[in-house]
Order: C-alpha cells, then structure tokens, then sequence
C-alpha cells in the first residue's frame, strides 16, 4: 500500500524499540559506578564514603524499579489496546459477511450513504467523506465487488468526489478501485447503472429507485435518517445508515 507512518505510530515504535537499549545502558552504568565506589571505598573505609554508596545504592534501585515498571507498563498498554482492536475488526467482519449473505457485488449511492453532502448541487462547492463508514465500508468491500455511483451537475463535482475517496485512503486497499466510482447526469442513469451491473445489494436514499429495482435485485437497503421504511418489499430492508446496519449482528 505505500502508507507512510503518522508521528504516533512512529513514537510507538521508538518506544517499543529503545526500552531494551535504555535498560542495558542503565545496567552498564550502574556496573561502572559501583565498580568505581567499592574502588573508592577500597582505599578510603570512612563513614562518609560508605553513607554515598548507600544513598547511591538506595536511589539507584528506585530508578531501575522505575524503569522496569515504566516500560512494563508501556508493553501491557499496547498489547491489550491490540488485542481490543484486532477482537473488534473480527467481529466486524464476521458481522457484515452475515449480513452480505453470500453477495458478491454491490452498487452503493454517495450522496447520503458516503458522503456527508445529501445533494447534487452540494457537490459543486465541496465533498466530505462521512468517517464513520470507512471501516465498514473497507470490510465490505473484502467480500464483494463495490461500485460506488452517484448523479453530479458537472465535472468538477465528480473530481471533488474522488479526492475526497483518495484522500482518505480507501484506493490504497486494494478492495475499492477509482474505475468503479460511477457518475451520471440524471436519476435513471443511476437506475440503469445499477441494471447493467446486476449487483446482489443495492443501496439508496432514494425509495422510488428501489421501489423501481425490487424485482430485478436480490437485497437492497434503504438509507434514512429516521430509519423509516421504504416499501412492504420483503428483499428492502431499512437503517439510519450503512454502517449501522452492518453494525448490528441480525439480517
């Protein structure tokens, strides 16, 4: 993929790294200095000499103890934060390929699915990719082929579009391809797009669209923000939104 690495995960990694330095360093130190004392106090037995090796010994153990548990402490953190993510993507994955049902290919509307703009005319000023669908919208696209299709007013709206995919990364999966972002100048075109492609899902905003395709495809969603229902169609189902129907562990 390319991916160049945020400064966090960048301190995480030099963390990671220079714990085991930092301490071998130390013991070399300290081995040094004691070597030094006894070499001191070898030659000059007084009381002074021996209450400096004490107090150095005294604050040399809490610095050692210090750092152990520092870097303890630092290597317990990520492995359970790694843990809770990698638990949270397998659940998500298992979710969304029960919710696919065995669908290989899907066409998805932007406006109001992907994006946070709800119309063409929006498109013209600006495109914003709504963050929380990325993860899904990624696991999704490790089962099924994914096109995204939308109606725009010009060229200009379509190339918003695009850099705001490309920009957060999703071409860089592997799974969504910039060849499969479809655009078209009316409703029907989207219709006929979605006709010609033959997908198992669907998704829109718009129910008359899905009304129109019930009996051609073999699931469709509908995207509402008060999760209302579209149609009686038993093959339509309903959700706020993409991610939140492919969050919940029921078709």
């Amino acid at each position: 993929m390319g991916e160049s690495s945020s400064p966090s995960s960048s301190l995480s990694l030099t963390q990671q790294i220079g714990v085991a330095p930092l301490l071998k360093r130390l013991s070399k130190h300290l081995t040094r200095k004691f070597a030094k004392i006894f070499f001191i106090l070898s030659n000059h037995k007084s009381a002074g000499s021996l209450g400096a090796l004490a107090g150095f010994v005294i604050a040399s153990v809490f610095a050692w103890k210090f750092v152990r548990a520092t870097a303890g402490q630092r290597r317990r953190q990520k492995q359970t934060s790694d843990a809770a993510v990698e638990a949270t993507k397998v659940v998500l994955g298992q979710t969304v390929k029960n919710k696919l049902n065995g669908g290989r290919k899907m066409t998805c509307q932007l406006l109001g699915v992907i994006l946070e703009e709800s119309s063409p005319e929006e498109l013209q000023h600006h495109a914003t990719l709504r963050p929380s669908v990325v993860e899904v919208l990624l696991e999704i696209s490790r089962f099924c082929d994914i096109y995204l299709i939308e109606r725009i007013l010009d060229d200009e709206s379509g190339e918003r579009v695009l850099l705001a995919l490309e920009n957060t990364g999703l071409f860089k999966s592997g799974g969504l391809m910039k060849d499969k972002v479809l655009f078209c100048s009316t409703d029907n075109g989207r219709l006929s797009f979605v006709r010609q492609l033959e997908p198992d899902w669907h998704v829109d905003t718009n129910p008359d669209t899905l009304s129109q395709l019930a009996k051609f495809i073999r699931f469709q969603l509908y995207i509402s923000p008060s999760g209302s229902s579209s149609t009686s169609e038993s093959n339509i189902f309903n959700s706020k939104s993409l991610e939140s129907f492919f969050n919940e562990e029921s078709l």
